[in-house]
């Protein structure tokens, strides 16, 4: 009886943590629902899955709170759900730049943690609740280019953490709350209020917004004046630089501003202009470098207000498609958001230049930390490094299966996962490669990976498939359990392999794992964890992609589902493989020796 009631008491202590992941996931289906969503768009927002912190565009935090939910651009056309108003730790939501209609439910103002609401170029009506003025966190509202009417509520006024609201262009009228005008930026231009001509304040402040898609047609007939002249200007200084220099050629950097490209919606992303980068990175110092891959060299920077950031300067950049297709390959990437994938957070196009921006990673790379920390760091202790298998290992699944089109790595290593705060891992450098259309296989004229690292079909023939990914991840699972490089020349002075695979398969066979595990962890560690994650990294690192399991299965295998058949399978085929092996190498010994007797018959005769 007594364990009948501890049994209870346990339910019911977990019973909250459940019901909040219930209510989240329920309050997002909901907004699904009412979103009219069609087609494959949101199609892994599973009502039947309680966690929704693996959907797509949903962001969490370390304790499964639902922070971040970003659908900008995605034509939705229903109405907003008031079960939006459930999602309490909420801090950013946009649902900007699609056609939904309907009003704002007064629901929203229980959003206690919401620091960004975005829904700008809708078609929301009536009036703007005054429930919004609870929302006490509030720092930027963006509610432009919609329909609403009525007076702007006095209940704004009272949100002190305002910098930042724009109502411009809908059909609001009457007076404008005075403790708005004081907000560090506003626009309520293109309504019926007390401000502009005749008023004694203006209807917009002086600074330069992100994004915005109203614009006048003055405005319009100015800047394509203006461009068009700036574009002589430029053409003619071209020419006459040409004409002076032939001798001496120099990277020349034509700026582009800093904000948004409208023709694609890019959400929260923002565009640099060049200067702003060049100054982040003390002009792209030396000192500054944080590493150097396939694709470029990354830089820390820090912005003007104090975020840190990693700059990626890509090398090979230029494609047939030019601007546009990197364009459209950066949108591509800024969608794909899960808490175990690096976050884009803006970009940078010159004429000579392709720029990425990231948030700047603090604990850098697994790669660092387990083989290139400074005396006195911490070292990647065993439960971290099994969380950023399983991290790796869900972020992969997220880029594979629910992308579309997917998203294939083609360069997965400990060097690539970075580690945020909490030691969460993220894989970075993700979407730079070639992105693969479901129906299509991807071939390339470069084999871009490390050595080591490349899946043996894609190094022969150039082709790559998730397989080629769940290669480089079984590799970094080596990495993970050895904590040595996965190629190393200096094993040659021991007469072991060079390549870390062969390495560790060559003491598997002799059943001596345990000599490999790294050194550092210094014997704490679970034995059948460690046996585990290598025979997974062995499933994984087969040499026939079919043979490999997808990232899907890994990631059950990880959590301890159907291991043991898989394991016994690849055994009873590595054993076939390896009496297969010896007998053909006994055959080339009787042969060689064969042909060397032959040859010396053959002089011997000749003389």
């Amino acid at each position: 009886m007594r364990e009948l009631r501890v049994a209870v008491l346990i339910i019911a202590v977990s019973l909250p943590s459940f019901s909040a992941s219930d209510r989240q996931g329920d309050a997002l289906y909901d907004m699904k629902q009412k979103l009219n969503v069609t087609g494959n768009q949101l199609s892994d927002w599973n009502q039947n899955q309680v966690n929704p912190c693996t959907w797509n565009s949903v962001i969490c935090d370390n304790n499964n709170n639902v922070i971040q939910v970003t659908l900008a651009a995605r034509g939705f056309a229903g109405v907003l759900s008031p079960r939006i108003g459930e999602l309490k730790y909420l801090t950013v939501l946009s649902l900007a730049g699609n056609r939904i209609s309907g009003g704002i439910p007064e629901q929203f103002g229980n959003l206690s943690s919401l620091t960004s609401l975005d829904l700008e170029d809708n078609l929301l009506v009536g009036e703007i609740p005054a429930s919004l003025g609870q929302l006490s966190k509030l720092q930027l509202l963006i509610l432009s280019d919609n329909n609403f009417n009525g007076s702007i509520p006095d209940s704004l006024a009272k949100i002190s953490s305002l910098t930042d609201i724009r109502l411009a262009y809908n059909n609001l009228s009457g007076q404008i709350p005075g403790p708005l005008f004081q907000v560090a930026r506003y626009n309520f231009s293109g309504n019926h209020l007390n401000c502009g001509t005749n008023f004694p304040h203006s209807c917009s402040t002086n600074m330069s917004y992100q994004s915005g898609s109203h614009s006048s047609k003055i405005g319009i007939v100015l800047g394509t004046v203006g461009g068009v002249i700036g574009l002589l200007i430029v053409a003619a200084l071209f020419l006459f630089c040409k004409g002076r220099r032939k001798s001496h050629l120099r990277e020349v950097f034509v700026d582009v501003a800093g904000e948004d490209d409208r023709r694609i919606a890019f959400g929260q992303l923002k565009r640099f202009a060049w200067r702003e980068l060049q100054i982040a990175t003390d002009n792209f110092s030396e000192r500054n470098v944080l590493g150097q891959g396939g694709f470029g060299k990354v830089y820390k920077g820090v912005l003007p207000d104090g975020t840190k950031i990693a700059v990626k300067r890509l090398t090979d950049y230029e494609s047939p498609g030019g601007e546009a297709a990197f364009l459209r390959e950066v949108e591509l990437i800024s969608v794909a958001v899960h808490r175990n994938l690096l976050k884009l957070i803006g970009f940078c196009t010159t004429q000579t230049e392709r720029l990425l921006v990231y948030p700047f990673m603090q604990n850098l790379s697994v790669a660092y930390r387990l083989r290139d920390f400074k005396p006195g760091e911490p070292v990647l202790n065993w439960p971290e490094r099994k969380r950023v298998a399983i991290g790796t290992a869900r972020g992969l699944e997220y880029l594979h299966e629910h992308c579309n089109p997917k998203i294939i790595h083609r360069d997965v290593k400990a060097a690539n996962v970075l580690l945020d705060e909490d030691f969460e891992p993220v894989v970075g450098d993700f979407g730079l490669a070639k992105l693969v259309d479901v129906q299509k296989t991807s071939v390339t004229t470069q084999v871009r990976g490390t050595m080591g690292h490349i899946a043996p079909e894609y190094l022969s023939t150039g082709k790559s498939s998730e397989r080629t990914d769940v290669f480089g991840y079984g590799i970094m699972l080596l990495e993970l359990v050895t904590g040595q490089r996965a190629i190393d020349f200096s094993r040659l002075e021991e007469e072991d392999d060079v390549l870390l695979l062969d390495h560790v398969k060559k003491l598997q066979r002799e059943g001596q794992l345990g000599s490999i595990v790294d050194r550092n962890l210094n014997q704490n560690y679970d034995d059948e964890e460690v046996e585990m994650m290598i025979q997974i990294a062995l499933l994984c690192t087969q040499s026939s992609p079919e043979d490999r399991p997808s990232m899907s299965e890994v990631v059950r295998m990880l959590e301890g589902e159907g291991l043991a058949e898989r394991w016994e399978e690849w055994q009873q085929v590595e054993v076939t493989r390896r009496q297969e092996y010896e007998r053909m190498q006994r055959r080339f010994d009787w042969g060689e020796d064969s042909v060397y007797n032959q040859e010396a018959i053959e002089l011997s005769g000749g003389r």
